[in-house]
């Protein structure tokens, strides 16, 4: 295993567009918070508003940029063809998955870290300018604060199953462009199909095995009870999507040619 971790840390940090794609990730996630954060008023949310969550907001971009980083950390090698010269190397396929899955899944977690400390910092600044203060109940951002601790950690680890379910996708899929719309389908067609299902019975259902919908349950700090599903709970839906994801994957490794 140590010589694929090697293998991969080392592709991964020599490829100029999966570090810039990195950097992006969490600039961007950053610069959506912040745009949330200097948007809200007190005047127009009133109390109750869930400010942890709000903070946040920059997660729904930053995904999409780790999606597509995942899918290019596969898809490249078969487009490239070096897919062949890393199996030769390390003929175990299921190790050089394993292997991709763990760089990257830590690579993205670092940066998703460093996201998320990002927005809470954007939002203990911001927030407070537009009425969110302790005189209006709201008290400032802090990781001393059990729910928002809670909130960050999992989000960083949502940002990290985002690329390990991409990772398997691209892994099962190879082309880069149809690893990137199934993954971005499975992120962003979930919300929209629900919001055309009339029944708010099936509504509920749908947001309790989708992807994005029940891994970002995780965000939530006020009003548990009204969300469709408990915060670590969804985390669980969307883990168990990336292992499905990565188990497919590993098996049309395991089974197709390079």
């Amino acid at each position: 295993m140590r010589p694929a971790l090697h293998a991969e840390w080392t592709k991964l940090r020599t490829v100029a567009a999966q570090i810039w794609l990195l950097l992006a990730a969490v600039v961007l996630t950053v610069a959506l918070s912040a745009f949330a954060a200097a948007s809200a008023r007190y005047a127009e949310a009133g109390p109750g508003l869930d400010l942890t969550r709000l903070s946040l907001t920059g997660i729904d971009l930053g995904q999409a940029v780790v999606a597509v980083l995942a899918v290019l950390a596969v898809s490249d090698e078969y487009s490239s063809g070096t897919i062949r010269a890393t199996l030769t190397a390390l003929p175990q396929r299921s190790t050089v998955l394993a292997a991709k899955a763990i760089v990257v899944g830590a690579v993205v977690l670092v940066a998703g870290a460093i996201a998320v400390l990002g927005c809470l910092l954007a939002g203990r600044l911001i927030l407070p300018a537009g009425g969110f203060t302790a005189a209006h109940g709201y008290q400032l951002l802090s990781l001393a604060g059990g729910p928002t601790l809670r909130a960050s950690v999992g989000s960083a680890f949502y940002l990290a199953l985002i690329a390990l379910l991409s990772l398997g996708v691209a892994t099962a899929v190879r082309s880069s462009a149809a690893a990137i719309g199934v993954a971005l389908g499975l992120l962003y067609l979930f919300p929209l199909a629900t919001a055309l299902v009339p029944s708010s019975h099936w509504q509920r259902h749908l947001e309790q095995i989708a992807p994005m919908t029940a891994g970002l349950a995780i965000q939530a700090t006020v009003n548990l009870r009204g969300q469709p599903i408990g915060p670590w709970a969804g985390l669980g839906v969307l883990a168990a999507w990336a292992a499905a994801a990565l188990l497919v994957g590993g098996l049309v490794l395991r089974l197709r040619d390079a």
